[in-house]
């Protein structure tokens, strides 16, 4: 991940930059996120990581908190926001190895990891890693939120946005996702445009003002929104006219997404 070697078999921090550029030379594709988006990490740590990369790729934990000069709050940090996984594994086996990355006696080193071998470190769940990539990073490069509740959607007879570009103009559907923008042109007569996005895509959302105000709460704080209307096709353009709005916040359990609103 992140702070190790290149080269990371999914998308990943890179960690030899707070803001990296991309590496046209790299042989495997990844989309490499700078240690500034990582909630509470300090500058100073994220440039001397940087540079002790440039030097040379980090062997282990240790090998990171050792030339970086990290404290155990920064690591703790890391390995949060899921940017130790080229060094250490998943979230939970890299919280465990971050907590034994103080100095040791030669006495004791190598203990921990032969330890570590004799505990079994269950993997957290899609949802749990998703949940805590937008906690501590504000984004997720794993699974989509809306694809972790498919399945309650469905039961709620909600469509995928690749099958709502799917159907025929004036044909009533059902979609769900999370509220990426809420915009209300000058010139636009009280209706305001939103876009949602699921796992598979964008859909196009138009509310008039009546139904906007008829459900305000709804319309105003729902992060993961339900629309119940009519499609609309004209130009190339599809539009999902709303009649009805469901809250489905509920679903995400308390993961915090952020809408652009009314800019």
């Amino acid at each position: 991940v992140g702070v190790g070697a290149l080269g990371a078999q999914r998308p990943a921090f890179a960690g030899t930059h707070p803001n990296p550029l991309p590496q046209a030379e790299e042989v495997e594709l990844a989309l490499r996120l700078g240690l500034r988006l990582v909630r509470g990490m300090r500058e100073g740590a994220a440039l001397r990581i940087s540079a002790a990369r440039a030097q040379a790729p980090f062997r282990d934990l240790d090998d990171l908190v050792h030339r970086a000069n990290l404290d155990r709050p920064t690591l703790d940090l890391l390995a949060e926001a899921g940017a130790l996984r080229g060094l250490a594994g998943h979230r939970h086996r890299a919280r465990w190895q971050s907590a034994g990355t103080e100095k040791q006696l030669p006495l004791f080193a190598g203990t921990q990891a032969r330890e570590e071998r004799r505990i079994a470190i269950p993997p957290p769940s899609a949802f749990e890693n998703t949940h805590t990539d937008y906690a501590t990073v504000g984004l997720t490069l794993d699974a989509h939120p809306v694809s972790l509740v498919r399945r309650q959607l469905r039961e709620r007879r909600y469509r995928r946005s690749n099958e709502i570009a799917a159907l025929d103009n004036g044909r009533h559907a059902r979609f769900a996702g999370l509220v990426l923008l809420r915009q209300r042109p000058q010139t636009a007569s009280g209706v305001t445009f939103m876009t949602l996005e699921d796992e598979a895509g964008m859909v196009n959302v138009v509310v008039w003002a009546q139904l906007a105000e008829r459900q305000r709460r709804v319309f105003l704080e729902s992060r993961l929104l339900g629309i119940e209307g009519r499609l609309e096709c004209e130009q190339g353009v599809r539009h999902l006219i709303a009649r009805r709005l469901e809250d489905l916040t509920p679903l995400l359990s308390g993961l915090s997404t952020v809408s652009r609103d009314f800019h």
